[in-house]
């Protein structure tokens, strides 16, 4: 018993900066074999800006989306179902870095 480890607890730290967050309506992903890249855009038509990207290991995107079906159905159960949002207009995937 004087072997057992207890659990380390993880200090986290989150700049004032990225605590305020951003909002994305519409998002891309792409992959690798290695891993997964989600970039978060808010489109406001004619124009589109990225606002977040997120490179993810397919292991965890795992994790992450079986939380967020977990945290969805919870919702639901609390305030009613949820509808899909339509499908955003194309726009050109072009990047322009500014």
């Amino acid at each position: 018993m004087a072997d057992e480890q207890k659990p380390q607890q993880l200090q986290i730290h989150i700049d004032k900066e990225v605590a305020r967050g951003v909002y994305s309506n519409f998002a891309q992903i792409k992959h690798s074999k290695e891993e997964f890249c989600i970039d978060f855009f808010h489109t406001f038509q004619p124009m589109a800006g990225m606002v977040a990207r997120v490179i993810i290991s397919p292991g965890h995107l795992k994790r992450m989306i079986s939380a967020l079906k977990d945290n969805l159905d919870k919702y639901e159960r609390k305030f009613g179902p949820v509808q899909e949002a339509d499908e955003p207009p194309l726009f050109s995937s072009t990047p322009q870095n500014s």
